[in-house]
């Protein structure tokens, strides 16, 4: 589509990005939302192996809606983001400005739809138990996060009642720079995220790289607005080789954690996968031993103590609690939050990132 501006003709910018983002397996809903299914949506349909989210807190991988509600629109252009930036296809767009909002009923809808349209291809395959495809049919979880930031979305709170009316638990995941908007939420999310990457307001500019003034203070308003929520929070600290895991930073970081009082830290590892490669070497991806590492400093710093990991996702759970909520029904007699992880750090997630492996 061609558009006039100003006396000359401009690519419509929205359409690129979503034909870009098409090519990446998001399936576009209405104006600014998208779905796309989880790496570990298609490895428990396959061979019945969980997300570090059934692992930590319950949640049934096959269940599981992966959406944003802002699939173009971020206040940060991370160096670590796996997701499309504007200099990756040569574009210019604002993206602190969402032109019209699609209603929240009309989302929550056509993401679960979208959701049954991706498993439905799961039956008739080959060592797939048509029992597990059925049941991926009637999603119980949404996961708010995926690509944008979904804060931006000015009807998040409804959206999110939304699916709470559909008798489906959430986590929203957002990058903190709102917290004018999580205070507002009319209705809390059944787990709250807040990535942060930046142990300070140096390193802030240098791996978030915000497009909007005084962001850093954004990000602790809500590190500070955190312990009043009644929902479970977590601060998800994405760790990057050579730029925020030195013992300085597990110190700065220990800070952050004490004004925030998180329910839960969960320490990851960047994924080298994506437009981020654009801007990071594979080395800045660390190993899930270096992950095991750095929780264990950051353990005697913070108090609080390592109570699960997920080596295929190169992820340790730490909390002051003695186990974690359960949200969703995948823990078994078997298989839980306490269970031994026996399984390497490639047969997972990072497997396309260390082998340049697809899922499919």
């Amino acid at each position: 589509m061609i558009l006039l501006e100003q006396g000359e003709l401009k690519i419509d910018v929205m359409s690129k990005i979503f034909k870009e983002l098409e090519k990446e397996k998001y399936h576009i809903i209405g104006g600014h939302s998208a779905y796309k299914k989880c790496h570990w949506t298609h490895e428990y349909l396959v061979t019945g192996r969980s997300c570090y989210k059934g692992k930590f807190y319950g949640i049934e991988s096959h269940r599981c809606v992966q959406m944003t509600p802002v699939a173009a629109w971020c206040w940060f252009r991370c160096v670590h983001c796996w997701r499309l930036e504007p200099e990756d296809i040569g574009l210019d767009w604002d993206d602190t400005k969402m032109q019209g909002f699609d209603d929240p009923e009309f989302i929550a809808e056509r993401s679960i739809e979208e959701h049954r349209r991706a498993v439905s291809g799961y039956y008739g395959r080959e060592g797939v138990r048509p029992e597990r495809v059925k049941d991926a049919s009637s999603p119980k979880h949404v996961a708010i996060s995926l690509t944008g930031e979904p804060t931006l979305y000015e009807k998040l709170g409804d959206l999110i009642k939304e699916y709470h009316r559909r008798g489906m638990t959430t986590f929203l995941v957002t990058s903190g720079v709102r917290p004018d908007v999580l205070a507002s939420l009319e209705e809390e999310p059944t787990q709250l995220f807040v990535s942060l990457q930046a142990p300070n307001e140096m390193k802030h500019k240098i791996i978030n790289r915000a497009v909007v003034p005084n962001s850093w203070n954004l990000v602790m308003r809500t590190l500070q607005m955190l312990p009043s929520f009644s929902s479970p929070t977590v601060l998800r600290l994405t760790l990057i080789k050579g730029m925020n895991m030195s013992d300085k930073d597990i110190e700065q970081f220990s800070k952050l954690i004490d004004i925030s009082r998180p329910t839960y830290i969960e320490a990851k590892a960047y994924m080298h996968v994506g437009p981020s490669t654009y801007r990071l070497s594979r080395d800045a991806m660390p190993r899930h031993q270096e992950i095991r590492e750095f929780s264990k400093k950051l353990e005697k710093a913070t108090g609080y103590h390592i109570l699960s990991e997920h080596a295929p996702s190169r992820i340790v759970l730490l909390s002051q609690l003695d186990r974690p909520i359960q949200i969703g029904n995948a823990w078994n007699q078997k298989w839980d939050w306490s269970t031994k992880d026996t399984e390497d750090d490639i047969n997972g997630e990072y497997k396309e990132a260390e082998k340049g492996c697809t899922e499919e």
